[in-house]
């Protein structure tokens, strides 16, 4: 159970160093790293809520993303200065775009695609 938590762990890390680096590199669209940040916060679920089904942290997912989109509507102080710390960008962002909504429906997708993969390949 451990290594199959740690399993999804690892998979986050790896998935937030590809994302930094997606923001780096030019000639990559934007686009990617959005899709790769839902991809993260599919991962933080299932290692969250591991007993739980790949259908609820798919749906996790989609909530929790879309919930810091639109949050980056409201222009409260506080938010405004959680933003302005750049750790804390990378986590909220910093204005809202819808195209931002269609590439976290893409990225949690195919993370929800390839886990359930993953795991079908492991029982045959």
């Amino acid at each position: 159970m451990k290594l199959k938590r740690a399993h999804y762990l690892i998979l986050m890390c790896i998935t937030i160093v590809l994302g930094l680096l997606s923001r780096k590199v030019a000639f990559i669209p934007l686009f990617v790293g959005d899709s790769l940040y839902a991809f993260m916060v599919y991962w933080l679920c299932r290692f969250i809520f591991f007993h739980r089904s790949f259908n609820f942290c798919f749906v996790s997912t989609l909530v929790l993303c879309f919930a810091i989109e639109f949050l980056q509507l409201v222009q409260h102080p506080l938010l405004i200065s959680v933003r302005s710390h750049q750790l804390l960008r990378l986590l909220f962002g910093q204005g809202f775009l819808w195209s931002d909504l269609i590439a976290y429906i893409a990225g949690a997708f195919f993370a929800f695609l390839l886990d359930r993969s993953i795991h079908s390949y492991k029982k045959n």
